[in-house]
């Protein structure tokens, strides 16, 4: 059964043109051709990424932060509590009041005592300025490294400039050295991304970011085992465009750069529209979508392939939504907020605490009003002036 599947999975009609066969597709001619075995090496490749990772985050994006003034501040750690702890884990962080009427039953304590366990127990798991600043400095080292890269590998191709140029003589185009390193490492890094994610720092995008990632590494698998590499490349450059912005804006805000990264969102923004809003649906998705016909009849993988760059455009339209909300409120003056943050971060009482702040003059006291601080930090956003700004991205 699973060599009949294999069979049906791999069989010409799904994944190529009527004409075509992958015997058109092997070695010969002094050509070379992407092969679905050379994606293996992805696998150990994204796990050495996460290692390349960590031993930058730790000996350069630390220091980096210590030199920017960006310190680790250890949060106010709630009491040992079992029953308060139990709910935490297992029933939710952020009890109802008939819920906390009763865990203040249950555990003997009032219920300001009990609200304020769990602010405090939410802030041990908030993750901290640091690093945030350690993960976006991360990513703007590879998303700049890749746009680079990309526009070294494409800047003398006929394809970046017309792309009509993507399917003259497809499919008997043969892969290039600049061409196979560019998606191996691109998905190499997306395949970390996916690993990492369960301890990256999570948003309200949460999900859109999981099926942004699948998405990308489904698109990019597809299109090098047809041979769409062209187009391929073009769709890694024309993302990796705004997403250099967005990190380094993220840097310069942890640091409050705030003019910087206000010019940098700015700038982001208008990228982010141009390349996402307008060359990808006008240019590349009317690049797959009308030139291949012209060449050989509609097959499934030409639906599935577009399919798949619609379901990115739904996204890139959905983040353009929230970005506009953004710049809305940021114009008006009352932007507080990330519209992409997690609930956590829109709740101003559950900001984490440190001890040295505790020890401040506004000292705990049983009521929950003098301890709500905001946070003054944390994602990509407290850009001031209005106030606070907080965004946060995946990667396309």
């Amino acid at each position: 059964m699973l060599h009949t599947l294999y069979e049906w999975f791999w069989s010409d009609g799904i994944w190529l043109p009527k004409e075509l066969s992958w015997a058109d597709l092997e070695d010969k001619e002094g050509r070379v051709y992407a092969k679905p075995s050379h994606l293996y090496v992805t696998v150990p490749y994204a796990f050495c990424f996460l290692l390349i990772r960590y031993l930058f985050e730790r000996w350069i994006a630390t220091p980096l932060a210590a030199v920017a003034g960006i310190k680790h501040k250890a949060p106010l750690k709630a009491e040992k509590n079992p029953i308060l702890e139990l709910h935490y884990t297992t029933q939710g962080r952020n009890p109802a009041q008939s819920e906390i009427d009763g865990l203040s039953k249950k555990s003997n304590l009032s219920v300001r005592q009990v609200e304020r366990w769990f602010r405090r127990r939410r802030g041990q798991d908030r993750p901290g300025v640091l690093k945030k600043f350690r993960e976006a400095s991360w990513r703007f080292v590879f998303y700049l490294s890749a746009f680079i890269g990309g526009i070294v590998a494409l800047y003398d191709k006929e394809w970046l400039y017309d792309t009509r140029e993507v399917w003259t003589g497809f499919p008997k185009q043969s892969m290039l050295d600049s061409q196979y390193w560019y998606y191996i490492l691109e998905m190499s890094f997306y395949g970390g991304l996916l690993i990492s994610v369960a301890f990256d720092v999570k948003r309200k995008d949460f999900r859109e970011q999981i099926i942004h990632h699948l998405a990308t590494l489904v698109l990019l698998s597809f299109s090098w085992f047809v041979n769409y590499i062209r187009i391929g490349t073009l769709v890694m450059l024309v993302h990796d465009a705004s997403d250099v912005l967005l990190e380094s804006a993220k840097l310069f805000n942890y640091a409050k750069w705030e003019k910087t990264c206000q010019a940098l969102f700015v700038l982001f923004a208008i990228v982010f529209m141009v390349t996402r809003l307008v060359i990808f649906p006008f240019w590349l998705i009317h690049c797959t979508w009308v030139y291949p016909v012209l060449y050989y009849p509609a097959f499934f993988g030409y639906y599935f392939f577009n399919v798949m760059l619609v379901v990115l455009l739904c996204l890139h339209v959905f983040w353009a939504y929230l970005i506009l909300c953004m710049i809305k409120k940021f114009m008006f003056g009352n932007l507080k907020r990330d519209e992409r943050s997690d609930n956590e971060e829109e709740e101003g009482e559950d900001s984490s605490l440190t001890e040295e702040e505790m020890e401040q003059p506004h000292k705990l006291t049983n009521g929950p009003a003098v301890d709500e601080k905001e946070e003054k930090n944390g994602c990509f956003g407290h850009l001031s002036p209005p106030e606070n700004l907080c965004w946060s991205k995946t990667v396309y």
